[in-house]
């Protein structure tokens, strides 16, 4: 039996994840200009059922994995609850993952996770995004970054994080404060899918930036 609705007549979390996950398979991704993407979420605080969580989670890994992506959180999935997954096998040439700290992040859930730049040292690299797709453009970021929060167990995450990680880390929990990398990229950067393919597949962006007119954090 699922919990009731609230005053206002919207659906429980544990209706809603119920009727999302009624049809199967990944779950439909909402994309930019979709209000749910920009009103933040609530904490998560045991709403759902054991078995419906593991199956949320379930869902959101399948839906992540088809995309293909390397993280997602709730709200991409409209469901504004502070939840995220992460997974990042790597499959980058040596010089790539040298450049950027990309390296194999396995499987994990955050559950009301938060984080506090950690250092000055800041990375800039393309970044996209399954709620933005057909584009990416460059987002300077702290290099390392706190993480805290817990996974799907209820256990506590207290961690520094660097490279790649991070980034996926804070991408992710942006997400679940209602931010898109959009708000924080140079808008100089922007390029298409194609543009990306033909010219700034590189490891690093400085031929974007020199070519584009943008600047990179020294």
């Amino acid at each position: 039996m699922g919990a009731p609705a609230d005053r206002a007549g919207r659906p429980s979390l544990v209706e809603q994840v119920e009727e999302l996950l009624a049809a199967g398979g990944p779950l439909p991704l909402l994309e930019a200009g979709e209000p749910v993407l920009r009103q933040g979420t609530a904490p998560y605080d045991g709403e759902l059922p054991p078995a419906l969580l593991g199956r949320f989670v379930a869902a959101l890994r399948l839906t992540m994995r088809a995309a293909p992506g390397v993280g997602l959180a709730a709200p991409q999935v409209g469901v504004a609850v502070r939840i995220a997954v992460i997974e990042d096998p790597a499959p980058v040439p040596e010089e790539v993952r040298v450049a950027r700290g990309r390296v194999p992040q396995p499987f994990r859930v955050l559950v009301n996770p938060s984080y506090e730049g950690v250092g000055l040292e800041r990375a800039a690299f393309f970044e996209g995004c399954l709620s933005v797709p057909g584009w990416q453009a460059v987002v300077s970021r702290p290099a390392a970054v706190r993480l805290t929060g817990q996974d799907e167990h209820g256990r506590a995450l207290d961690e520094v994080v660097t490279g790649w990680p991070a980034r996926i880390v804070q991408h992710e929990t942006d997400h679940l404060d209602g931010v898109l990398y959009l708000d924080r990229a140079d808008p100089r950067s922007f390029s298409s899918s194609r543009a990306m393919a033909e010219r700034w597949n590189a490891p690093t962006p400085h031929a974007a930036a020199r070519e584009l007119g943008f600047r990179l954090p020294e």
